[in-house]
């Protein structure tokens, strides 16, 4: 079952208040400390060092019951949840904030012997984290969240309106996530975070936000489109900056048949830098195949591969 401490007390509405999620999440942090280490699953099929999820946005099932389901149906070991739209909002539409569903899903993962791999704000792709008026906030949602739902690790895309080679957008990004680091390390979660950039582009900002709470949520499909090796780069960012893993590309191929992809590469990089944990599939679609068919095919590889 998913690794769940004692549903907190201090609540309104179903929903934490800012002070009771402070006040429970530093309570939590011991019991936490006793867990798995960073990345390393902590529930379902857990004696295999990597384990295979799926994000549920590209399940086409954000934010609902219907993608526990249908990742185990294709094969998947667990779930990757998004914290839903953004739009013009100051914050997520976050149906997980509701502690009614948050314990539907709670109780369909345990049923369905999946976990919660990572709990995403893939809004971000479309929206400036740089210059969103609430982007704090957010954050904050998404801490109280994971803690709610003991979802370990986050996924924040820095998107379109993410450049950090514009200097004035970097330096915000990285002023509010030194602002938001220490937070993040007291309650034992850590933010991984999607650059389009390279090993060496994700160290140097890594060592500007400098703190182990903020680390990179690495993608297959930049490094593909930048001619560079996967392997390489994840040698390049070692274990202790890599928190999780998209195992994806561009759509047009599925993963065992793309031809600039080596997943017996990036397999022998991950063994030698000692990564252990979640490989999330969230592209590399075949046009005129389904959902299922999609995902069930690059899950069935990835096992075929990193389980064997």
């Amino acid at each position: 079952m998913p690794y769940m401490l004692n549903e907190p007390q201090t609540t309104t509405g179903g929903r934490l208040t800012r002070r009771g999620f402070v006040k429970t999440t530093l309570a939590a942090v011991a019991g936490l400390a006793a867990g798995t280490a960073l990345g390393q699953p902590t529930a379902g099929n857990h004696l295999h060092r990597y384990r295979i999820s799926v994000c549920d946005i590209m399940l086409l099932k954000r934010q609902k019951l219907g993608a526990i389901k249908l990742a185990r149906e294709i094969g998947a070991d667990g779930v990757e949840l998004d914290m839903g739209g953004l739009g013009q909002r100051p914050q997520f539409d976050n149906q997980l904030a509701d502690a009614t569903i948050r314990e539907q899903f709670i109780n369909t993962a345990e049923a369905t012997g999946l976990a919660f791999s990572s709990l995403a704000m893939t809004a971000y792709y479309a929206q400036s984290f740089a210059d969103h008026p609430a982007a704090d906030r957010t954050i904050e949602q998404w801490m109280e969240t994971a803690h709610q739902m003991q979802i370990r690790v986050g996924f924040l895309p820095l998107g379109v309106r993410g450049d950090i080679t514009d200097a004035g957008i970097r330096k915000k990004i990285v002023d509010r996530l030194r602002q938001h680091a220490p937070q993040i390390e007291a309650a034992k979660l850590v933010l991984g975070l999607e650059a389009n950039t390279d090993a060496d582009g994700y160290n140097r900002l890594l060592d500007e936000i400098g703190s182990p709470g903020v680390q990179a949520y690495f993608n297959f499909q930049s490094p593909l489109k930048a001619g560079l090796d996967v392997g390489d780069e994840l040698r390049k960012l070692g274990k202790d900056r890599v928190c999780q893993i998209h195992c994806t590309d561009d759509d047009g191929h599925w993963l065992q048949d793309n031809p600039r992809l080596d997943m017996k590469n990036v397999k022998q990089a991950l063994d030698e830098i000692g990564y252990s944990g979640w490989l999330t599939l969230e592209r590399s679609r075949v046009g005129g195949k389904s959902v299922k068919e999609n995902f069930g095919a690059n899950a069935a590889y990835l096992k075929s591969v990193f389980q064997a």
